[in-house]
């Protein structure tokens, strides 16, 4: 299993972030790939993927903590996320505040290299790390314009 983690500063309060996270349906605006994604009964997310030519239905299993309390402020905001079926994929949102209208959103991904070449192609080893890298980087540089944009 292989295990990247990755984050970025938004100019948004750590509510503004959070929501933004659970509305799943704007997805496919910030997510390369995602052409259609929703909320289903029971903490399930459905989406409709595009990657390496190939087209996937994914279901995943959605939960949040709230970790850490200071007063009545929460210290921490975590969305953990996995696949129920092949491929094995799972990972989490962490967000943190940094001020009160600046927010740390970090993703953490764990997935089999092997795996995910098999269902969506691409290159093996050490291209397809950094090609993931590239890919996740991009998407949350991406969340980053739509948060702060719908906040306008």
């Amino acid at each position: 299993m292989s295990t990247l983690e990755e984050h970025v500063d938004v100019e948004v309060s750590i509510d503004e972030a959070w929501d933004s996270l659970h509305r799943m349906e704007r997805y496919p605006r910030f997510v390369d790939g995602i052409r259609d994604a929703r909320t289903e009964d029971d903490g399930r997310a459905h989406l409709d993927v595009s990657a390496g030519g190939r087209d996937r239905e994914l279901e995943a299993e959605v939960s949040d903590r709230l970790m850490g309390r200071v007063k009545d402020h929460v210290e921490e905001r975590v969305m953990e996320w996995r696949t129920t079926a092949a491929p094995e994929l799972s990972g989490s949102f962490s967000l943190q505040p940094i001020d009160e209208d600046h927010t740390r959103v970090q993703i953490r991904v764990e997935y089999d290299p092997d795996t995910v070449r098999e269902s969506f192609g691409g290159p093996k080893g050490f291209a397809q790390a950094s090609a993931i890298e590239r890919l996740v980087r991009s998407d949350l540089e991406h969340f980053k314009e739509h948060v702060e944009q719908e906040r306008r």
